[in-house]
């Protein structure tokens, strides 16, 4: 590997193992009655005793650690006193700040049992984003990797959120290029080695339209659906890719 991607992978690797630790601790609390403001402290927590940052903490005023993102919810739910339930699915997002090196991931979780629809939903989506994964290499297009989701999404009936989309990441937490899990293979930038992204597709039970709540950050399906959502950093190599956040 290139000597320049070899700094911005060790670190984004650090940073993604770290935040990828956050929503295994979360994995071991989360359970019906918990509230979401008990997810975020813990979060916080381990971040903070990895001595990294949790870096949407004060993000453009975002006010959390984390983004808790239940049922309806398809993204930028801010933890609260609100209590989870059985039979609630959830979406946990982290990201994780070392040494100025940031590492972004985001996991469903079951709450008790869930219907069959929503576990549908939810594995659909797991396998779309690792479908995804398994086509990105130097010299695809963005168009690759946005049409390989779209294409098992909506052959299980599902929809595939337009409004927002994975983001280039390392020393800044947002930046270009724009994963878009739509598309037309063959279509957009030439993807090349050395580049780390995000892949994090918003996977909705109904129609893919969504709107923003009041408070400027929650996301929510229009029509009331479930919606679930995994993501990943990656870092592309010649013949493939690395994922940070196993």
């Amino acid at each position: 590997m290139d000597e320049n991607f070899k700094e911005a992978f060790e670190k984004t690797r650090i940073a993604g193992s770290i935040a990828a630790g956050a929503l295994n601790e979360v994995s071991k609390i989360i359970k019906p009655g918990i509230a979401t403001a008990e997810i975020d402290k813990i979060c916080y927590e381990f971040i903070n005793d990895n001595k990294a940052y949790s870096a949407p903490l004060f993000y453009r005023g975002y006010p959390k650690s984390c983004c808790t993102s239940a049922n309806h919810v398809v993204c930028h739910g801010i933890p609260s006193a609100k209590i989870l339930k059985e039979g609630d699915i959830i979406n946990v997002d982290v990201t994780a700040m070392k040494d100025g090196w940031h590492g972004d991931t985001s996991r469903m979780f079951k709450i008790g049992a869930v219907s069959i629809k929503a576990e549908k939903l939810i594995n659909t989506t797991y396998e779309s984003m690792m479908k995804a994964i398994e086509v990105v290499k130097d010299g695809i297009h963005l168009g690759d990797i946005g049409s390989t989701i779209q294409k098992h999404v909506e052959a299980q009936g599902f929809s595939v959120v337009q409004d927002f989309c994975g983001h280039g990441i390392g020393k800044k937490f947002h930046k270009e290029p724009n994963i878009l899990h739509y598309g037309e293979a063959g279509t957009g930038e030439k993807i090349k080695t050395g580049m780390i992204f995000t892949i994090e597709p918003m996977i909705n039970l109904g129609k893919y339209e969504t709107k923003t709540l009041n408070d400027g950050w929650t996301a929510v399906t229009k029509d009331k659906s479930l919606s679930a959502q995994f993501e990943h950093t990656i870092g592309v190599t010649k013949d493939g890719c690395e994922i940070f956040t196993n």
